[in-house]
């Protein structure tokens, strides 16, 4: 698929790392699946990956967890 945002690159599949701030809670996931552009390196997460990513979030925020980084769940 297209870049969204360069309009040159290919999305492609690879794995980035997202990091989430909510309510006191610095959450950081490494390796997720993701669509990353070959040129610009904008990425793009498929529905099922995101709504993994949601619950762990809302996971974190609800242990009252400050800070967290680990890997994403191989189940993705």
């Amino acid at each position: 698929m297209k870049c969204a945002a360069c309009a040159t690159g290919e999305a492609v599949p690879g794995t980035t790392t997202i990091t989430v701030e909510r309510d006191g809670t610095t959450l950081v996931l490494k390796a997720v699946p993701a669509y990353v552009c070959d040129t610009c390196g904008q990425d793009y997460l498929d529905a099922e990956v995101l709504a993994e990513v949601e619950r762990i979030v809302e996971a974190a925020v609800d242990s009252g967890v400050e800070v967290l980084v680990r890997d994403f769940p191989v189940k993705c």
